[in-house]
């Protein structure tokens, strides 16, 4: 299949399915024209896959191996269809250029510029005889995921991949907020609690002839240290 000057292999990404293990497979981009042709991988699914490398420079003349490899699934898809697919943008740059003159800026559509794009779907290729479990149906769908199961993807729809699922690995800020709230409430709570027992037994020392007790001094290390665990998380 061709991109422009840009000739893309295989025509589908095919990869072997077994739950639980990541699966590879493999796109060349051969450079057929005389110019030097910069490319973007993007997808529909970008926590399901990396790529590596995603961006790049294809020189006159030469090809570029690009891996890809899909994160392991705890599960079989029903019927072991895939709904993902891939966007390959490619595009013809400045003789010389390297892989840190591909900017987002280099893809961005302008009168005068040709971006070839060239999607490619994805197959499991099962390697052994799983038994799905079906899934509850959904009682509504996006419009975007019903695109995408149609074929009818746009650009838009596609978004950059990264080269490592370590990139990804990284927690939605909102969702690490919500998660410091919550640890915060709970361990106010148990300062109040604490205080309260201290001021119970600093009544109780007041009736005492001497000393503190050994559980008073206990309880106010305790208060110290969650003291300082709050300060430290906000």
């Amino acid at each position: 299949m061709a991109s422009g000057s840009l000739e893309i292999q295989p025509s589908e990404l095919s990869f072997p399915f077994e739950v639980k293990k990541q699966s590879t497979c493999t796109m060349q981009f051969a450079n057929k024209s005389d110019q030097f042709m910069a490319f973007k991988v993007k997808t529909t699914n970008p926590k399901q896959y990396c790529v590596r490398p995603n961006i790049g420079i294809v020189q006159p003349g030469s090809t570029c191996d690009v891996t890809v490899t899909m994160q392991a699934q705890k599960e079989a898809p029903l019927d072991m269809h895939c709904k993902d697919k891939f966007l390959i943008q490619s595009v013809v740059t400045k003789d010389g250029s390297t892989t840190k003159d591909v900017t987002a800026e280099l893809f961005s559509k302008e009168p005068g510029k040709v971006i070839e794009e060239c999607k490619l779907r994805v197959v499991y290729v099962p390697t052994n005889h799983p038994s799905p479990v079906p899934e509850e149906p959904e009682e509504g769908t996006s419009p975007r995921s019903s695109n995408v199961e149609n074929g009818n993807c746009t650009p838009a729809m596609f978004d950059s991949v990264s080269n490592s699922f370590d990139e990804r690995s990284k927690e939605d800020p909102k969702v690490r907020i919500i998660k410091l709230t919550e640890e915060r409430t709970y361990v106010l709570q148990q300062n109040e609690k604490l205080r309260q027992e201290l001021e119970l037994l600093r009544k109780k020392r007041t009736k005492s002839s001497s000393g503190f007790s050994f559980k008073f001094l206990l309880v106010v290390g305790l208060l110290g240290a969650l003291a300082g665990y709050i300060m430290r998380r906000t």
